[in-house]
């Protein structure tokens, strides 16, 4: 019997070749597993009216941690027009799969860590080490939405905001949509909290909340607010404020003064972006969406339609995803072989993917990595 029994979904597109290029470097670690196949994407979406189907909740149900590739996501009108016949115009409305699989195991904590290895051409600067925490279940992902606007949603909001709400006098229900942006005080301490002890663990000096308190008021002010109360637990590490946009810009000036930034969920995906392309691109961007119950490790990349079948893209940032995995099953040993591994190939420039300016292929390049551990 294997020792640890881990979710394999692959999802849509250049999700399986990823997926099948990081299987090829844990078998190399001889990694104990037994890998049970999950199904979700859009052929799910497109068939059965649910790219998360039930089979793949209780599958998750039953594992230590599972990895996930990528998948195809298109706004509300176009995911319509793609179903199967027989569900076309039965009012099924598409949700994002990897959103539902965030809520439905309460995953939290979305941890990407963004690392300069030395000698990848894409680097912005070399020696970057930055790691974003993202709370990744509240906000504006959360997916309390509205269009058309209820009329009862409408008459309250004018009660409570007469103002604002009487610039759209004479603007019909079916003309207005709304998000939410909904914080819970719990989520605000809990993704802050996680920042600060992975800041300790690691030995990072400071811990930056992105946020906008300054126009956001109620929402971010209640992010600020309470990590100031957090970091008063933690005296040898600095809290620093800044708000999302000035943020955007300190990291393309100065990036190397930062290493642990905690946001929101959209503000944290934004950011996360951003710190990705410092060190090399999505193609390098791995990240672990981490809950009580279980753990799902992802690239940040989508699912790529048009290199499908092609055996062309960068597959480490899934590699660098596994070695996240590997670390919270408590695989350290495994985890800073294949970290090394992924260093030393970058490090010696032989085997470079298109995005690193090369012609190596996604298999080609596995088959490195699994050479150097």
């Amino acid at each position: 019997m294997a020792k640890y029994t881990i979710g394999w979904m692959p999802g849509d597109g250049v999700g399986v070749d990823v997926m099948d290029a990081t299987r090829v470097v844990l078998d190399k670690l001889g990694f104990d597993a037994e890998y049970v196949h999950g199904d979700i994407g859009w052929e799910f979406w497109k068939t059965e009216a649910n790219p998360l189907p039930d089979r793949t909740i209780d599958m998750l149900n039953n594992v230590d941690a599972a990895l996930f590739g990528a998948i195809t996501s298109l706004p509300k009108e176009e995911a319509e027009a793609e179903l199967s016949d027989e569900l076309r115009g039965t009012g099924q409305v598409y949700r994002s799969p990897i959103v539902r699989l965030r809520q439905e195991f309460n995953l939290s904590s979305n941890l990407r860590p963004c690392k300069a290895y030395a000698g990848n051409p894409l680097n912005f600067k070399d020696g970057l080490d930055l790691v974003v925490f993202r709370q990744n279940t509240e906000g504006l992902y959360a997916g309390v939405e509205y269009h058309p606007l209820p009329q009862d949603v409408r008459d309250k909001l004018t009660q409570t905001h007469p103002a604002q709400m009487s610039k759209m006098d004479g603007v019909a229900n079916e003309d207005i949509a709304i998000s939410t942006r909904i914080f819970t005080r719990e989520g605000c301490r809990g993704i802050v909290r996680d920042a600060f002890e992975y800041a300790k663990d690691f030995g990072y000096k400071s811990v930056t909340v992105v946020e906008k308190p300054n126009v956001v008021r109620e929402t971010s002010g209640l992010m600020v607010r309470e990590a100031r109360k957090i970091a008063e637990e933690y005296p040898g590490i600095e809290l620093w404020e800044t708000n999302i946009d000035a943020m955007c810009m300190w990291l393309v000036k100065n990036p190397e003064d930062y290493g642990v930034l905690v946001a929101s969920n959209m503000f944290g995906d934004i950011v996360s972006d951003l710190c990705a392309q410092l060190v090399g691109g999505l193609g390098f961007a791995c990240s672990g969406n981490i809950g009580k119950k279980v753990a799902v490790f992802e690239p940040s990349h989508g699912s790529a339609p048009k290199y499908v079948g092609m055996n062309k893209v960068n597959p480490i940032a899934m590699i660098l995803s596994a070695k996240m995995m590997l670390d919270h099953l408590g695989e350290t040993d495994m985890a800073n072989k294949l970290e090394a591994a992924v260093e030393a190939v970058i490090a010696e420039g032989k085997a470079r993917t298109y995005d690193m300016g090369g012609t190596t292929t996604t298999t080609e390049m596995a088959e490195a990595v699994a050479a150097k551990c």
